[in-house]
């Protein structure tokens, strides 16, 4: 038994290779969100990770 994200295993529950159980316990997620302030000058790095991240859904 897993708790994973829908969008990462959807392939495998239509398929059958995966049921879902206890779906009445688990809430909705609408994903992760990022709070980052625009006036400033954006890192390399967190630039990097936000476009990957944003790009890749």
């Amino acid at each position: 038994m897993t708790y994973a994200f829908e969008a990462r295993v959807i392939e495998h529950i239509e398929t059958g290779r995966l049921i879902r159980v206890l779906e009445d316990w688990c809430a909705p997620y609408p994903g992760p969100y990022l709070y980052y302030a625009s006036r400033r000058q954006m890192r390399p790095a967190l630039r990097a990770f936000i476009d990957f991240f944003r790009y890749s859904g």
